[in-house]
This record gives C-alpha cells, sequence and structure tokens, in this order.
C-alpha cells in the first residue's frame, strides 16, 4: 500500500511538472514570434526574475540595454514584458501607439486586498469606458476647482506662506525639509479632495502621512512585485494582510472620511470639494451597473490623489533645495530674478512664469535631474505594435525607462549633471525640450502635471523669495546620488534656511 502511493506521488509530481511545463511553454510563445524583441534567456518557470535586481531595476536595465539595445525582452515568471528605452522608440511606443499601449496589465495583488472588481481608481484602472469615465471626471473636476485659475493658485500661495512660517520656525538651525514639505503638498491634496486644510500637527494629518509613507514602502518592495509575477502565491493565507498592512489602514481611514463627508454634505449646494463632485456622479449612476461611480470607486480615486500628487510634488521640491544647496550659485541667480520680477512685497504668481526663464529653467532641470519615476507605470499593448522595427504582440506588459530619456546622452548636453542650461537658448529664454517627460507621454500621462507645474513654481519661488538655504556649518557636503525606491529619492540631508 506504501508502495503504491509512493508511485501515486511519483505520478501526480510528474504530472503536475509537465503541466506547469506546458503552461510556461504556453507563456513564452511570444518568444518564437519573429521580429520580437531580444533579451536574456528565461529559466523555466521564473523566466528572468533571477536576472533582473528587482531592488534596484534601473541598474539592470542600463546593463540589458548595452547589451541588447533599445527595445529588448524580459520574461517576468509567466508575464512577457519588454523595456522600451530612448526618446525615438519612447515616442514611437507611447505617442505613435498611444491608443494601443494605453492599457495596464493586471495586478492581481489589487484583488487579494479585496478591492472590488472595477474600483481601480484611475491611475492603474485598466483602459476602457471605466477608465475613459474617471479620467475625464478627474481632469474637469481638477478644472472645476481651479486648476489654471485664480482659486487653486491662491489655495497653493497660502499654503506655500503657512510653509515658509513653518521654516522660519527653525530659526535658521539646520533641520531636514522632508516633513515640512510633505505636509505643505498633502494640504493641497486635502484642500482639493476634502474641501480643508490640516493644521501641520494634526493628529488626523499625521496619520494620513504615516499610511501614504508605509503604503508606497510597501508597494515598492520585492514581495509585491514577486506576488504580481506568480499570482499562485497570493492563495498562502494570511500572507496578503501580512504583506500589505498600510495599504488596508490607509483604505480604512480614507473610508472614516468619506462617511464624515457623507454626513456635512448638502447635495442641494455646489460641490465643496473632488469628494462631493464624485458623490454627486454615484446619485445619478444608480441603476447603471456599467457607471464606474460607485462608493468602492470613490476611495480608490481619492488615494490615487494622494498617493500620486503629494508624494511626487514633495519629492521634487526635496531634490530643488538640496540641488540649490549644492549649487549656491544657481539658488543666487534664481533669487536676482526673483527679485527682479516680484520684489519682496508681494507673493509670486503663475503669471511670472513668464518672466521667469532662468527660474524655469531650474525647475524643469529639477525634475530631469531628480528623475524620480524612472520607469514610470507598467502599460500594456491590447494589440500587436511595431516599435523599432520589433513586433511586440498583444498583451505584453511594456516598461517604459524614462530615465533613459531624461538622462539621454544623444540629448542633452550633461545628462548626469545638474545644468539648468539645458532648458535655455543662446539668448538665455526657455526652451522645453521633447525629451523633457518625467510625467510620461501619451494617453496615460499624468493628468496631474498642471496641477504639479503649479505647485513645483509657487512652492519653489516662495521659499527662495523668503529664505537663502545652506549646508549646516560642520557637516559634511551631502550627495546628489538619488536612493531607488517606490521614487528615487535624495539622501537624507539637512539644511539651514536663513531670512532674506
Amino acid at each position: 500500500m506504501g508502495l503504491l502511493t509512493g508511485e501515486t506521488l511519483g505520478s501526480l509530481a510528474v504530472a503536475v511538472a509537465i503541466f506547469l511545463l506546458l503552461v510556461d511553454l504556453m507563456h513564452r510563445r511570444p518568444r518564437w514570434a519573429p521580429r520580437y524583441p531580444p533579451g536574456p534567456m528565461p529559466l523555466p518557470g521564473l523566466g528572468n526574475l533571477l536576472q533582473v535586481d528587482l531592488q534596484d531595476s534601473l541598474s539592470c536595465f542600463t546593463r540589458l540595454r548595452r547589451r541588447f539595445g533599445d527595445v529588448f525582452s524580459l520574461q517576468l515568471a509567466w508575464t512577457p514584458a519588454v523595456v522600451v528605452n530612448g526618446l525615438a522608440a519612447m515616442r514611437e511606443a507611447l505617442v505613435d501607439h498611444s491608443e494601443d499601449t494605453a492599457d495596464r496589465p493586471p495586478m492581481p495583488i489589487f484583488e487579494h486586498l479585496g478591492f472590488e472588481p472595477g474600483a481601480e481608481g484611475v491611475i492603474l484602472a485598466r483602459y476602457g469606458q471605466r477608465w475613459r469615465e474617471q479620467r475625464r471626471f478627474s481632469v474637469s473636476t481638477l478644472r472645476n476647482f481651479g486648476l489654471g485659475k485664480k482659486s487653486l493658485e491662491q489655495w497653493v500661495t497660502e499654503e506655500a506662506s503657512c510653509l515658509c512660517s513653518a521654516f522660519a520656525d527653525q530659526a535658521g538651525r539646520p533641520f531636514s525639509p522632508n516633513a515640512l514639505l510633505n505636509k505643505a503638498v498633502g494640504n493641497v491634496i486635502a484642500s482639493l479632495t476634502y474641501g480643508r486644510r490640516y493644521e501641520y500637527n494634526d493628529a488626523c494629518f499625521l496619520r494620513i502621512l504615516d499610511l501614504m509613507e508605509g503604503l508606497l514602502k510597501e508597494q515598492s518592495g520585492f514581495l509585491p512585485q514577486v506576488l504580481n509575477a506568480i499570482p499562485v502565491l497570493l492563495h498562502i493565507p494570511g500572507l496578503v494582510a501580512k504583506v500589505f498592512p498600510q495599504q488596508k489602514a490607509f483604505m480604512a481611514l480614507l473610508d472614516e472620511l468619506v462617511a464624515e463627508h457623507r454626513m456635512t454634505r448638502d447635495p442641494a449646494q455646489y460641490p465643496r470639494d473632488m469628494t462631493d463632485a464624485f458623490l454627486d456622479e454615484v446619485e445619478k449612476a444608480k441603476g447603471n451597473p456599467e457607471s464606474s461611480f460607485n462608493n468602492e470607486n470613490l476611495r480608490m480615486v481619492v488615494s490615487d490623489l494622494f498617493s500620486a500628487g503629494m508624494v511626487t510634488t514633495s519629492t521634487t521640491l526635496t531634490w530643488a533645495l538640496l540641488l540649490m544647496i549644492l549649487h549656491p550659485d544657481v539658488q543666487r541667480r534664481v533669487q536676482q530674478e526673483i527679485d527682479e520680477v516680484i520684489g519682496q512685497a508681494r507673493r509670486p504668481e503663475m503669471r511670472d512664469q513668464a518672466h521667469m526663464p532662468f527660474t524655469m529653467a531650474v525647475v524643469h532641470e529639477v525634475q530631469r535631474f531628480g528623475d524620480i519615476v524612472p520607469l514610470g507605470l507598467p502599460h500594456m499593448t491590447s494589440r500587436d505594435i511595431e516599435v523599432q522595427g520589433f513586433l511586440i504582440p498583444k498583451g505584453t506588459m511594456l516598461i517604459t525607462n524614462l530615465s533613459s530619456v531624461l538622462k539621454d546622452e544623444t540629448v542633452w548636453k550633461k545628462p548626469f549633471r545638474f545644468h539648468p542650461e539645458h532648458f535655455l537658448d543662446a539668448q538665455g529664454r526657455f526652451v522645453k525640450q521633447e525629451a523633457f517627460m518625467p510625467f510620461s507621454a501619451g494617453r496615460r500621462s499624468c493628468l496631474g502635471e498642471p496641477l504639479a507645474r503649479m505647485e513645483l513654481f509657487l512652492f519653489f519661488t516662495c521659499l527662495l523669495q523668503r529664505f537663502s538655504f545652506s549646508v549646516p556649518a560642520g557637516q559634511p557636503r551631502p550627495s546628489d546620488y538619488g536612493v531607488f525606491g517606490s521614487l528615487v529619492t535624495p539622501s537624507p540631508y539637512q539644511l539651514c534656511a536663513v531670512p532674506r
């Protein structure tokens, strides 16, 4: 009986191995297509997972690009992927084929976090009617609440004044600016989503910021990428709750804030903020199962705004202040331009941009050099496309190496150095370069780009109007080498902010 059981188990193991091998071969079929992009040889089952450093994908992709060219393929377990590098290939993939590359690959981890089907928000949503509905809503609501109008500009400049007061409270002593920048930018998002600003020491606000920081760390780790590549692992009991506790806690907090909002909302009044506007759409969509306006999706849209709109802008400002203390000559030129165009008597305004070419060049160069989202978000092809002569089949994940464009040695004079002259012509006029794509390009380019540009200009000019920044006495010169995580952040540093 024992022998029979052993034989049975052996036969079962062989059958399972053959089944897995067939599944693996089936997922490798795209590699056999003519003109499929070259890439490293995948291992059975794991593909190239052991050959790709998921903790520092960017360096790994740079090495693979040197070996295989601007368009190369990977097999991430059972997921076929193509990495696109360089301006020409990126433009071809995201702009010329914008409709065909606008989809997102499935994200199995979100399904196992308990999110309802269709509750995808706008950033990671699959391309289609529901995404178009949410994108249109987000863009029009941002516009209605003052994007490009005076009201939102006033929110930002008023928040910039609060930020300057918090900097002044440091009384010239050394401090790290990260937390204060997070609070200032977080308040802009809170104003849009909940119609309120928080004091910087407010307990609820600090909890939002802490959970957001933890959530981003969870999503940027090695394990989430492996779980998305090998979703069968998600069925291990208790694993998801253990790996993503911050995600669940953040969503629970958003539910509390929405519940509080419902109690104070007056449907007869004009919407106070984005949450009110979304709840209005939920009312209109009742009885329509095809609509993406539902209670489950509301928290996803708000979560998208906080995660994409807050941390990216505050991280860019952290880079900006670091680069100012490392390049005091650039800081002085920006302050000279501020003094000439704005002076000290009034706050900066968006219309000042037209008269401040050097400041505009510095803000753009901070984004190019900081390169905080080097690989963008993954795309997926919805039909067969051709890029740089290679055939990329339908259903292939597309990884866009934006860093290869922002640091392209054929485009930029000094790609690996901070050099604001990249954005100035011979006459000192501001010039926007085609290879400047920190917000990606095509259909899925960042919908918050106009808001981010407004915040970066107004916060940056307000701070440099009020303070001179320097490396604290006795401290070593900080590094301008980024730390790769969910975003590329500066190495921790301190500065002194001395009133001008």
